[in-house]
């Protein structure tokens, strides 16, 4: 079966250069940013190639159309940048929304808390929706009671646009953030390490333990340890014994005296 093959058209230029303009006249912004005055096109051109830059049309449903002498390719950059510097900010039009409840458990209200604390962080709006539910419209004030903890809590990091309102069985209200300067620190961003936690003194390193094992070590420090700790359990007469400091590795065990002596 054969389909149309349709070909999207290029994109057109968002500026008309030089030659591309269609207007007659045209009311001409000199290179120092001044207005220069209402020229034909032909003129504008001749103005342009003058000053070794192009006529770019920059507000073509203006009566005449404006357009500017500047070099084009530096016109382009300078609109990209600023672009970019407008995309920067533009989450701080994002809104996010938080459900709150007469009834909310305190665990709950502090990670709503903690949400809220951190889209204000970004520079983003929290918009606060507390909803009745059934009898609960009897007692209002419970609910404004809640709204109003919620705005005391996270007046360090933003304020409210205006007061509570009570719209049908829903009380509304947006937070925007405070300036940069006025607010206060995000309180997950100041987390430390345990190992950074003040007061916790550090551990100290331990020391190595000598190898019984090794033929330059046999027999040292730890067998005298031991025959001198087997020396202070026999009463205290290994102080004058003169074989408690020598190693009992290699030493033919002492002989006592003849039974028949």
């Amino acid at each position: 079966m054969n389909r149309s093959f349709s070909r999207h058209a290029p994109p057109q230029p968002q500026y008309r250069v030089n030659g591309r303009i269609r207007a007659r006249e045209v009311r001409v912004i000199g290179v120092d940013g001044q207005q220069a005055g209402i020229f034909d096109l032909a003129t504008a051109i001749k103005m342009a190639i003058q000053h070794g830059v192009d006529l770019v049309e920059i507000a073509p449903n203006a009566v005449p159309p404006v357009c500017r002498l500047v070099d084009f390719g530096k016109f382009k950059y300078e609109t990209a940048k600023k672009e970019r510097e407008s995309k920067k900010h533009q989450h701080a039009n994002l809104v996010k929304e938080i459900q709150l409840t007469p009834r909310i458990d305190p665990h709950d209200q502090k990670i709503k808390l903690e949400h809220a604390i951190g889209f204000l962080c970004e520079d983003m709006k929290v918009k606060l929706n507390l909803r009745f539910k059934g009898r609960e419209m009897a007692h209002t004030e419970i609910g404004f009671q809640v709204v109003n903890r919620f705005l005391t809590e996270v007046g360090p990091w933003g304020h409210p646009d205006n007061p509570p309102k009570l719209t049908g069985r829903t009380i509304n209200v947006m937070v925007s953030p405070q300036p940069k300067n006025k607010r206060a620190k995000n309180p997950k961003g100041d987390e430390k390490p345990a190992s950074a936690t003040p007061g916790v003194a550090p551990v100290a390193p331990v020391a190595p333990v000598a190898d019984s094992k090794s033929p330059a070590k046999a027999g040292g420090p730890k067998e005298s340890a031991r025959v001198s700790t087997d020396a202070a359990s026999s009463g205290g007469a290994a102080v004058n014994n003169p074989f408690a400091n020598l190693s009992l590795e290699g030493t033919p065990p002492e002989e006592g005296p003849s039974p028949t002596a």
